[in-house]
């Protein structure tokens, strides 16, 4: 379980670093940018999400994150 929370941590410190270098993003840009296996994409965004650490927007079917 630990290794497990450490991968899902290590993806949201991924996906902290691309928001800060290149601003707001689509949620898919990113993922398929930063490649990242199985669902830890959307487990790492869940985290900062849960710090409060990114604003998520949805505008039609695109959902965009930036950090807060």
């Amino acid at each position: 379980m630990q290794e497990l929370q450490e991968q899902i941590g290590q993806s949201a410190g991924q996906i902290y670093n691309y928001l800060n270098n290149n601003g707001e993003s689509s949620f898919s840009k990113m993922k398929k940018e930063l490649d990242l296996k199985g669902n830890f994409a959307d487990l790492g965004l869940g985290w900062l999400a849960r710090e409060d650490k990114v604003e998520i927007s949805k505008k039609g079917t695109t959902v965009n994150v930036r950090l807060k």
